[in-house]
This record gives C-alpha cells, structure tokens and sequence, in this order.
C-alpha cells in the first residue's frame, strides 16, 4: 500500500472507533483487530488487493442491522468514503464487500464472492469459532436473555435471512445453526486451514458441556 491509502485507512479507523462505540463487546474494535489479524495471515497466501481487504475489514460491522438502521449507515458511510477523496468504483467495491459479509445474508448464494469478498468473509468467520467465537456466541446471547440450552428446542434449519435474524433459540443452538457449519464454508484455502482447529475444540467443547449437564445434547 502507498502513503495515500495507509493515510485513508487511519481515518476509516477513527471513523470505526466512533460507530462502534455502543456495540456489544463481541462486535467491538477487539473483534475488528482480530479479524484484521486473521485477514492480514489470509492474505499473505491469497494476495488480495491489501487495501481493500483491510478497508473492507474495518468497515465490516459499521452498517450490520443488529445494531444500525442499514440504509442510514450505508448512506453515512458512502458519504464518509466519498470525503476521503475515494473513487466511486472503489467506494462500490467496499460495500459490496461489507454487504457479504454476514452469515445472515448468504441464504442467496448465487452471488459469485471477489477475492477480497471471500477474504474478509473467512476473517471474520474465524472470530466466530473456536475458543473466541464461544466466549461471543455466549456473550451474545446473554445480552438477550437467552437461555443457555433447552433439550425440548432442536436447533433449526434456517431458509431465509428474516428466519435466522428472528431467532430466539437457546444459546448452544447457535453452535448447530451456524458455528459447526463455518469450517465447510470457508471461502480460501487459507481460511479452511486456519478453521480445522478452531472447529475441533468447539466439538471438544459441547461434548465436556453435555457431559457436565448429564444431557445427550444435538448431532
């Protein structure tokens, strides 16, 4: 990356910094360095354009519904980028990476990824496994008085992004509906690597916790 782009990348930080101030502490700047970190390692054997990737990895949570009105955000955004001295193609590209993103709206997948798509896509993917993504995914859903586990509610096979979005499920569904299902969608060759072990301690991790709870638990 040139001077320009490192200059721009520190005032999308600061930008960042400033939106995410009222996300929960599993959407906060620590998960956007640790996918940063993950991106930057994915990169290295993917080759991506580094700019957009780590632009697109700072920007990735700024516009998410759970938190944002995402017409509003996008528009701030798009505004934001533009005062920046951004080219149109290049703000474009940048939402389009952000837009695919979210786990929730990839029910459509018909839509055919960009490298640095596919690559901040598993970034973020990979804080959502492994040890990390099971202290989020319990953090989550105790901000929303989940409960932990029910045997009497299965995890659910989700068709659309308004079903998943909606759900209100105990918190270790999460595990079936998503987590447990990472690993097999990752996009690079880089990030399924990178999976295999953070998926692996989460099976080793239900396993102890039915265990400790004396339950069958879901397969």
């Amino acid at each position: 990356m040139n001077f320009s782009q490192l200059s721009v990348l520190k005032s999308i930080e600061n930008y960042v910094v400033e939106q995410l101030l009222s996300v929960d502490a599993g959407h906060d700047m620590s998960h956007i360095n640790r996918v940063l970190t993950n991106a930057r390692i994915i990169n290295q054997e993917e080759n991506g354009d580094a700019f957009l990737v780590e632009a697109g990895v700072l920007l990735h949570d700024v516009t998410d519904e759970k938190f944002f009105d995402k017409v509003a955000a996008e528009e701030k955004l798009q505004d934001f980028l533009k005062e920046q001295g951004m080219a149109d193609d290049v703000v474009g590209q940048l939402l389009d990476i952000i837009r695919h993103v979210s786990f929730g709206n990839e029910f459509d997948r018909s839509v055919p990824l960009t490298l640095e798509q596919k690559i901040v896509r598993d970034a973020d993917r990979l804080d959502a496994i492994g040890a990390i993504g099971i202290a989020r995914t319990f953090h989550y859903g105790g901000s929303k008085n989940r409960e932990i586990f029910n045997a009497d509610i299965p995890p659910q096979c989700y068709q659309s992004t308004s079903e998943y979005r909606n759900s209100q499920g105990p918190t270790v569904n999460h595990f079936y509906e998503k987590l447990l299902l990472l690993k097999d969608r990752m996009e690079t060759e880089s990030g399924r690597k990178m999976a295999e072990k953070r998926h692996l301690f989460m099976l080793k991790y239900l396993e102890e916790f039915y265990d400790e709870i004396g339950e069958k638990g879901f397969h």
